[in-house]
């Protein structure tokens, strides 16, 4: 069991370097276009200022190549000025005389949120030189940011080498979460999958087929599955190389008697149709690509839905951003939202559809990782987990 930021003692005047995972999407002018990770992470950064610690927060956004002025943090932290009951600023800079001014200045329980830490390249690598750089300007470390606990960086894995440290609120309700999911089910477990490529979600699918009572395939990884059966994809997505898994990913569900489900009908455009008339369809020829599931599809899904006692999931069934190609999503995650079983929402397409659909207040939990959410129920712990240091007990 990990320490948490309530096992820290004495926390009045420290300076706190806290990782969070702000990295949300942005438009052209700057605004912010889904706040959910922000405001996830408000009740740690609020938790700190209270206990009167100098809060310094680290996060990235993109994935820049040096700096770059769309890439910046300065939005996000003039969104923190409005819902946080402290003085928050913001810095220019990661590292350097300004940002160490800037924090011997702060009073206890200011907030201050540096430029992002993907401008510098030594993040990415996890240069241990530019994570002693960034230790050097606090006492404590706390990491919130579950989106990027899969990946060893300088500012989550590195710093939390060099210093004394824990989790923070949102990282804890996170790992509490999606342990359960996979160590106590509710039965009947349903996984719900869609997304694009097998290759990428390969051990996850093999891990319901252990945990899972029924799992259900959707969105552009149905057709290499399809294409595997010998079914026709017409000019549909497929990625060859993942057939021969696809067949073992098959043959291991039936193995173990669980219900593996495909599309039985699908919502298709002809390729050299630029209007993408939508065309309902049982069988896809040669011309035409799938870009939903169908109705017949939809029922199925949801019938199994309607019974379950636990739903996991991840991915869109189809090209839910083009509203002719939504309903198949939308039907689903209705499905979802009104079944009685436990939901958990995991991974970023999933997690835009359901806001998109105003229907994340009827999911039980939504996860705010993407890839670190499938890679912690693949293997219950990930690399910025593994190093924060154990709860005494």
């Amino acid at each position: 069991m990990k320490r948490t930021i309530r096992d820290l003692a004495d926390l009045e005047g420290k300076v706190v370097l806290l990782r969070e995972d702000f990295n949300v999407p942005l438009d052209d002018a700057g605004k912010i276009l889904d706040t959910t990770r922000i405001v996830n992470a408000i009740p740690t950064i609020q938790y700190l200022s209270d206990k009167k610690a100098k809060v310094v927060i680290l996060s990235h956004l993109g994935r820049p190549k040096g700096y770059e002025i769309r890439k910046s943090l300065w939005p996000v932290a003039m969104f923190l000025t409005k819902k946080l009951k402290c003085n928050v600023t913001f810095s220019n800079s990661v590292l350097g005389p300004e940002v160490e001014e800037r924090i011997s200045m702060m009073d206890n329980g200011d907030v201050l949120l540096l430029e992002n830490v993907r401008f510098y390249e030594g993040e990415t690598t996890c240069d241990m030189k530019f994570a002693k750089e960034l230790a050097s300007l606090g006492k404590i470390f706390v990491n919130d940011a579950f989106g990027v606990a899969h990946r060893q960086n300088a500012s989550n894995y590195g710093v939390a080498r060099l210093l004394p440290n824990a989790i923070g609120l949102l990282m804890e309700k996170e790992i509490n979460e999606l342990s359960q999911v996979m160590e106590s089910p509710k039965k009947p477990f349903v996984a719900v999958i869609g997304g694009a490529k097998v290759d990428t979600k390969v051990k996850i699918l093999n891990k319901f087929i252990d945990k899972a009572d029924v799992i259900i395939i959707g969105g552009a990884m149905a057709y290499t599955f399809l294409q595997a059966k010998g079914k026709g994809i017409g000019a549909s997505i497929v990625y060859p190389e993942s057939l021969d898994i696809a067949r073992e990913i098959m043959f291991n569900a039936k193995e173990n008697g669980k219900k593996l489900l495909l599309p039985i009908d699908h919502v298709c455009a002809r390729a050299r149709d630029k209007k993408q008339k939508a065309i309902t369809t049982d069988k896809i020829v040669e011309d035409m690509v799938g870009y939903d599931i169908g109705p017949k599809t939809i029922e199925l899904f949801s019938k199994e839905i309607e019974n379950a006692g636990q739903i996991f999931w991840n991915g869109p069934m189809g090209m839910y951003e083009n509203a002719k190609f939504r309903k198949g999503t939308a039907k689903i995650a209705q499905a979802i939202a009104n079944s009685k079983a436990y939901s958990v929402v995991g991974g970023g397409d999933s997690v835009a559809a359901v806001n998109l659909l105003n229907l994340g207040s009827k999911m039980n939990y939504i996860s705010t990782g993407g890839g670190a959410t499938l890679k912690f129920l693949e293997n219950g712990s990930l690399p910025a987990i593994e190093v924060i240091q154990e709860k005494i007990l």
